[in-house]
């Protein structure tokens, strides 16, 4: 049912929206559903007023399970994601991500990622920004992974900022292989500051400086939750 709504928002809004904001919305709802009917998630989301809905801007995020997914969704803004492409082809989730027009990477595959690269400027291009996580894949123990180049690449090329995104207790949700979901979870999105990439000689310093506030910002919120005994 929810996937034919998409089809029925794709079609409505085809001629009038070329960048697919309404879907891409009604597919931010769609993923929170999870969160709205499941007492035992909670989610909390700060800074959200610093995303851009109609200027271009990189968002990259740290990786920590396929909750993440359900979690970025909850921003409630426009961006397009950077995804696995076999994640394109499940039924129903991956079609509506083609509706959605997201760009597909193929990990390894070096066309792919020129490929990924150049749709990617084309979005950008159209004031629309994206989402990619750097580390390129989940993490084992929760702790964030060295950065890949492209999005700090895109971000030095287009002239557009990267904001930071830093997510908590979304590893409780689906860790990395695990088999079933865990009852209860608490996760926290923190939206930081845009960073903008002329301030930095090279995309190496700008990679590894936002990478540094990634990790900064999420050992600060992690140390101030509560240990099991005080929950």
């Amino acid at each position: 049912m929810l996937f034919a709504g998409a089809v029925l928002i794709w079609l409505v809004t085809l001629p009038f929206d070329r960048n697919g904001r309404v879907l891409h919305l009604y597919s931010c709802f769609w993923a929170q559903l999870y969160f709205y009917v499941n007492p035992l998630w909670h989610l909390k989301v700060d800074g959200r007023e610093r995303l851009p809905w109609n200027e271009p801007a990189v968002l990259v995020a740290n990786h920590e399970s396929l909750g993440d997914i359900l979690v970025l969704f909850g921003l409630y803004s426009p961006f397009k994601w950077v995804s696995k492409a076999e994640n394109f082809k499940l039924p129903f989730i991956g079609w509506n991500m083609r509706l959605n027009r997201y760009v597909p990477l193929v990990r390894g595959d070096r066309a792919s990622i020129i490929q990924m690269m150049a749709k990617c400027e084309y979005w950008l291009a159209r004031r629309v920004p994206i989402l990619m996580f750097p580390e390129g894949t989940r993490s084992f123990d929760g702790k964030v992974k060295p950065f890949k180049d492209g999005a700090f690449v895109l971000a030095m090329k287009m002239k557009c900022p990267i904001i930071p995104v830093v997510l908590t207790g979304t590893a409780r949700t689906l860790p990395k292989h695990g088999l079933v979901l865990n009852a209860t979870s608490h996760c926290h999105v923190q939206v930081m500051p845009p960073v903008d990439p002329a301030a930095f000689p090279d995309v190496a310093t700008l990679r590894e400086h936002v990478r540094d506030l990634i990790i900064a910002e999420k050992a600060r919120i992690e140390a101030e939750l509560p240990t099991p005994a005080q929950a």
